[in-house]
């Protein structure tokens, strides 16, 4: 059986992986199986860069292929921001806070930034880099939608709250684990490592 760490500490993408990358020749462990505490770097100018950065650095220290990810939301009338910034988006404003609460301040600040902007198209992106035996594979996943004017749904993590897919008229967090997971911009780049994967021990 294969082994592949999932390089994150966020309890919802590892949940959200692991519901979707079901295969019995594949077994998924996490940061914490392998002893992993530290804070693994993710300081690239991109989301391709930041997701090959943490893979390389879990497969360099610790021996394991690896499966890591980094997503951006991107905000047409923003120039694309918060982009590669999304999960730190707020810490220059607001320093001091329990990064547990970072999500609140992120949407507080996009949501402040976009008052009485009309056009509010947006897209999440996210690029997973799975390092096997040190080379490196990317799958991408995109979906298109629109930025709320206030926050709907308990679900989810992140800047769920304010993202309706287009042909949807409920916000991430207002869904279901499965329900995003079908069309989520993670649902879209995990299928295609599901397959790439799934492929790959068809052929051994």
């Amino acid at each position: 059986m294969k082994k592949i760490v999932i390089a994150t500490n966020n309890r919802h993408k590892i949940e959200e992986i692991k519901d979707m990358l079901k295969n019995e020749n594949i077994k998924l462990i996490t940061l914490n199986d392998i002893g992993c505490n530290e804070e693994i770097p993710e300081n690239e100018p991109t989301i391709e860069g930041n997701a090959y950065q943490k893979a390389k650095y879990i497969f360099e220290r610790y021996g394991y292929d690896c499966i890591s990810d980094d997503t951006g939301l991107e905000v047409d009338s923003l120039n694309g921001q918060p982009g590669v910034f999304s999960a730190r988006y707020s810490k220059e404003e607001y320093p001091n806070v329990d990064e547990k609460e970072r999500s609140k301040y992120n949407i507080l600040k996009l949501l402040d930034k976009m008052k009485g902007i009309t056009q509010r198209n947006a897209r999440f992106r996210t690029i997973i880099c799975l390092m096997e035996n040190g080379h490196e594979k990317f799958f991408e996943g995109v979906v298109e939608g629109k930025i709320t004017n206030d926050p709907a749904g308990e679900k989810g993590f992140g800047y769920d709250p304010v993202f309706i897919p287009d042909g949807c008229d409920k916000t991430f967090a207002q869904m279901s684990m499965e329900e995003k997971n079908q069309i989520s911009h993670r649902g879209r780049a995990i299928k295609k490592l599901a397959d790439y994967l799934n492929s790959y021990y068809d052929r051994q």
